[in-house]
């Protein structure tokens, strides 16, 4: 930044965070909707499970790759706003094209939002990879803590509550159009207040353009794919393997494991192998905590992005709610989650700058999956909101502390490169959580019926326990140590 920084930096380089949460906690409420009416019940949680997978793949990619090229950019906006402006006329579009898709019906209705969501990502991450880079580019190691604690709280609570006090309440209420016009109205607004932030053209011509990492990227998401796809596949096989299998408990048992470890391998194997391609091999070495910083985001948010998935099939099948009935409470437990995300995030920083962003890191994944054990004890919303308050917490805690330590760890020339890779972690978080798991609720629904709402209250307790596995891949991230503060004579 050329000049001091001053308070409203915090709220432009951040705001647009805003709108991203808004547009995806919005999603979260339409398509699994317009996904159960297109399909039907049997097969909710499989064919969601496909979508999210294939959008949030091609928002790995496109991240990205627009991150790199916005690197790059010497347009006289600056480096990342013109991608943010066109991204958002981009949404814009697509999201209207989705609210057609309300009127249709049959399989029709679904590969035509399935095709409407593969371009809505493109769009979103258009603007989403150039938008992560604002931080490392234009705010001093000594304040990142401070811009991350501001960024969580625009990223995450506070569209918690607005969507759960107004998009949702209109949803519930049988009027679809009304919250997805409610929520382009939010990126509009959020998109003129980022137009501000003061950010100069790049005054360096850079090199002649390197493809070579554009081709580690697709070959990155395309191998992460397959392993997520094998995965699945290798899920399901078990699945009709153990059909005969009449002792409930017995199968729910078989059917976790295979789940639990599916996603653990999808995150640790399908990482390593994804940074180490698309950086290279000499870079993954050079920086092995990179990597593993990447492991423990993934795994944290494979937990943390699904639960709030979902949250509606949850409801539906743990309390008995009928299809929209569920979107109130589904976004009443968001807002909860919300303000106590609110409650920590505000502080987190100032911790996270105090006291060590990886420590602070580790507190975030224990108290998450204490979360999701309180939540499951009992069909009970009094106990489940307890349940997350805790996670509430323990995100506020985490998406301050780990994308400050993210932000230190991620080269300051290449920050766009590496940060839109790490939407591996974003992305890929909610592809691991949705393809693996829809599937796996869906099975334990068909083959016991006598016991509702099985197959998601499983699910979440696999949820529950890859928090605790994102404190486990935090044992090889080596936090680096602070730049020594000159003394002036």
């Amino acid at each position: 930044m050329q000049r001091a920084i001053r308070w409203y930096d915090y709220i432009t380089v951040n705001i647009y965070f805003l709108g991203l949460t808004v547009l995806s906690q919005t999603n979260g409420l339409v398509f699994p909707l317009l996904v159960q009416m297109f399909v039907g019940e049997a097969q909710k949680g499989t064919y969601y499970g496909t979508f999210r997978l294939w959008t949030l793949m091609v928002a790995l990619l496109a991240q990205a790759v627009m991150g790199m090229f916005s690197d790059r950019s010497t347009l006289p906006w600056g480096r990342r706003r013109p991608f943010i402006f066109i991204g958002t006329l981009g949404m814009l579009v697509f999201i209207a094209a989705i609210g057609f898709s309300s009127w249709m019906t049959g399989m029709g209705g679904f590969w035509f939002l399935f095709a409407m969501g593969i371009l809505l990502s493109v769009a979103a991450n258009t603007a989403q990879g150039p938008q992560q880079a604002l931080i490392p580019d234009l705010v001093p190691d000594d304040k990142r803590g401070r811009f991350s604690g501001v960024k969580a709280v625009l990223e995450v609570p506070l569209p918690l509550i607005l969507v759960s006090f107004t998009i949702a309440k209109i949803i519930a209420a049988g009027n679809m159009w009304g919250g997805i016009l409610l929520a382009m109205a939010v990126l509009v607004v959020v998109m003129a207040l980022a137009m501000l932030v003061p950010e100069k053209r790049l005054a360096e011509t850079p090199p002649p353009f390197d493809w070579t990492p554009i081709g580690r990227l697709a070959a990155m998401t395309a191998i992460f794919t397959a392993i997520i796809l094998g995965l699945g596949a290798g899920v399901q096989l078990l699945g009709r393997l153990l059909a005969g299998i009449n002792t409930p408990a017995l199968l729910i048992a078989l059917v976790g494991l295979s789940g639990l470890l599916a996603m653990a391998i999808a995150v640790g194997l399908g990482v390593w192998i994804s940074v180490r391609i698309s950086v290279g091999g000499r870079a993954v070495a050079d920086n092995p905590s990179f990597t593993w910083w990447v492991v423990n985001r993934l795994a944290f948010l494979v937990g943390t992005t699904n639960l709030s998935t979902f949250a509606v099939f949850f409801l539906q099948g743990r309390l008995g709610l009928v299809r929209e009935k569920a979107a109130g409470p589904a976004a009443l437990l968001m807002t909860v989650i919300g303000v106590f995300i609110l409650v920590s995030a505000l502080p987190s920083g100032w911790l996270a700058d105090r006291f060590g962003r990886k420590r602070l890191v580790g507190v975030a994944g224990l108290l998450a999956a204490l979360g999701v054990l309180i939540a499951l004890l009992s069909p009970s919303m009094t106990v489940i909101y307890v349940g997350g308050s805790l996670i509430g917490i323990a995100t506020g805690l985490f998406f301050t502390a780990n994308w400050a330590l993210g932000t230190e760890l991620a080269p300051k020339a290449e920050a766009g490169r590496y940060l839109g890779i790490s939407n591996l972690a974003g992305a890929g978080a909610g592809a691991v959580g949705s393809f693996i798991g829809g599937p796996l609720a869906d099975y334990l629904t068909a083959h016991l019926p006598g016991l509702p709402g099985v197959g998601y209250i499983l699910l979440f307790a696999i949820y529950g326990v890859m928090f605790l596995l994102s404190v486990v891949a935090l044992r090889w991230v080596h936090e680096p140590k602070p730049a020594p503060v000159a003394i002036a004579s």
